[in-house]
């Protein structure tokens, strides 16, 4: 018997995929000048030239199209662990690092290796990427959203303290977030890290924060992010070199679990476990060589925040509702109606792609991905500025 619930879930794609595909037929059909397509989070900054040299050297050399062990190359999670001792303060054991196709499958591998009981409960934030239900789910747990503050994204701590029941084991955090391009504070870092604290005294058992970080470094206007493993003993880290370095369709990132992390060796062992049992046997070879020399680059983030003020000044003076985020490459614009849906039907007719925000847990709202060339921001705003007058919105 086929299961059903895989049925439904490779039949019904994702609303960001779907518009995706649309954006493509219309593409074909209408010319590619005359459709914005801001669906996709696929990085539009250019892939660093390091990059590519590293590729072409490492092609030349034997053995980097071969196997590596199972929780990746030595060298590269040596480099890891560089790294981010180097940018942010805080030591790792090259042998709690485990390299992965990805955050997303880091994420997926976690979720198996730290849920046991259908009770078991995962919790997130408000707006939230839709695949954390998938995973949670097919994990075998129950996945529950705690609400945000609209104004401004951050969390409903009030809200937290009413779903954090002794089933939570897993809380997922997601900073710079996607879809709103949030930033959490590092005073709501401490005030989480506390309650979180408080809770695994009073439940007896660990509760472990669970970092979602493939924006860790998109973040603009002077913004400090918290690392927040120095802040929170049991977080495990799940990061992704997609965006640092523009390669998202490589997928390579990986899984970090500290020292401080309570039961460290057996949740890393479970995560080697969950893994292998989910058919991944390593993550792409030639690219974990390439993170073993380039770990430390970065590519210019500065083409985000161009797009970020064109669209924002603009959007505002067109009469929309939309804050300017602090990190990633969306904005999260505000529907002058309550239908996030029809609203988002009404600007594919214009050519506009945005993705309505029920997929992210909120209704009346819209996400931008400006990871997309300049051009298409500025050849876009007359478009926008219909979509206002048929609103009869005013700046």
């Amino acid at each position: 018997m086929i299961n059903k619930n895989m049925i439904k879930k490779g039949t019904n794609r994702s609303k960001i995929r779907e518009l995706f595909e649309y954006g493509k037929i219309l593409k074909a059909k209408a010319g590619e000048d005359s459709v914005f397509d801001f669906t996709l989070g696929n990085p539009s900054s250019k892939t660093p030239d390091i990059i590519k040299e590293t590729l072409t050297s490492l092609l030349n050399e034997n053995g980097v199209h071969l196997y590596t062990s199972a929780q990746g190359d030595e060298s590269a999670r040596n480099a890891i662990c560089n790294t981010i001792k180097n940018r942010y303060g805080f030591k790792y054991n090259k042998n709690l690092i485990y390299i992965t196709c990805g955050a997303a499958s880091g994420l997926a591998i976690t979720l198996k290796a730290l849920i046991s009981k259908k009770s078991d409960c995962v919790l997130t934030f408000k707006p939230y990427f839709p695949e954390y239900a998938v995973f949670s789910e097919n994990a075998g747990a129950k996945f529950k959203a705690v609400n945000c503050n609209k104004n401004d994204f951050s969390i409903d701590f009030s809200d937290l303290k009413r779903k954090l029941t002794k089933n939570v084991q897993v809380v997922i955090i997601n900073t710079p977030n996607n879809p709103s391009g949030a930033v959490y504070s590092e005073k709501d870092v401490i005030k989480l890290s506390k309650i979180l604290n408080e809770k695994q005294q009073e439940f007896g058992h660990p509760i472990y924060l669970l970092t979602d970080e493939p924006y860790r470094e998109i973040v603009f206007d002077g913004i400090n992010i918290p690392f927040i493993p120095k802040y929170y003993d049991n977080t495990i880290v799940c990061y992704s070199y997609s965006k640092s370095l523009s390669i998202s369709g490589e997928r390579i990132g990986y899984i970090a679990v500290s020292e401080k992390c309570e039961n460290y060796q057996d949740v890393y062992s479970a995560c080697l476990g969950a893994g292998r049992c989910m058919g991944y046997v390593c993550a792409p070879s030639l690219f974990q060589k390439l993170i073993a020399k380039c770990s430390d680059e970065l590519c210019d983030m500065s083409v985000y925040k161009d797009n970020r003020d064109i669209l924002v000044e603009n959007l505002t003076k067109f009469g929309f509702t939309c804050p300017s985020p602090k990190g990633a490459f969306y904005l999260f614009m505000k529907c002058p109606i309550d239908d996030a849906n029809e609203f988002s039907d009404v600007a594919k007719e214009l050519g506009l792609l945005l993705v309505p925000s029920n997929t992210f847990g909120l209704e009346g709202y819209v996400r931008i991905a400006t990871c997309v060339e300049k051009r298409v921001v500025l050849n876009s705003l007359p478009a926008f500025e219909k979509l206002a007058k048929t609103y009869n919105l005013k700046g």
